[in-house]
């Protein structure tokens, strides 16, 4: 199942626009963010990998973690880039995030998401996907500074 270029163009957008919401001027920190995730399931997934916090002119190692579950099948691994923001230290990235959402990967494919964790720290994220996966489903994602 290949998604047209369009249609991942336009979920894109409107995910970095959903999450605008989310931001507070309130804090002050933006950071930057990258990491790979491997993922692989059969209705339960998981997930793991590894990756940079930029931050204040350092740099922060951080590990992930999740598990899903719904309608998960094959494997995939997405580099991810983005930014950090609402935060008023960069340990505030560590946490729980959680999101629900669908997505397929023939190959090469795309893949954006805004997510929140529990102490306000909002992750604006795109990443270039390889695989073979299709899935609808409820994740976790937890971020450990290393």
């Amino acid at each position: 199942m290949r998604l047209s270029s369009g249609f991942r163009n336009a979920f894109l957008v409107l995910a970095t626009l959903a999450g605008v919401g989310f931001a507070s001027s309130a804090r002050a920190d933006n950071c930057s963010i990258q990491f790979e995730v491997l993922k692989a399931g059969w209705v339960i997934g998981g997930s793991g990998g590894s990756g940079t916090l930029f931050c204040q002119g350092r740099s922060y190692p951080i590990r992930i973690g999740g598990l899903s579950a719904g309608f998960v099948f094959g494997g995939s691994a997405t580099r991810f880039r983005g930014s950090v923001s609402n935060i008023r230290s960069p340990y505030d990235v560590a946490g729980v995030y959680g999101a629900v959402g669908a997505g397929a990967a023939v190959g090469p494919g795309v893949q954006a998401i805004v997510l929140r964790n529990d102490k306000g720290a909002v992750l604006r994220l795109t990443g270039a996907q390889v695989g073979l996966q299709i899935n609808a489903d409820l994740s976790g994602l937890a971020i450990s500074m290393r």
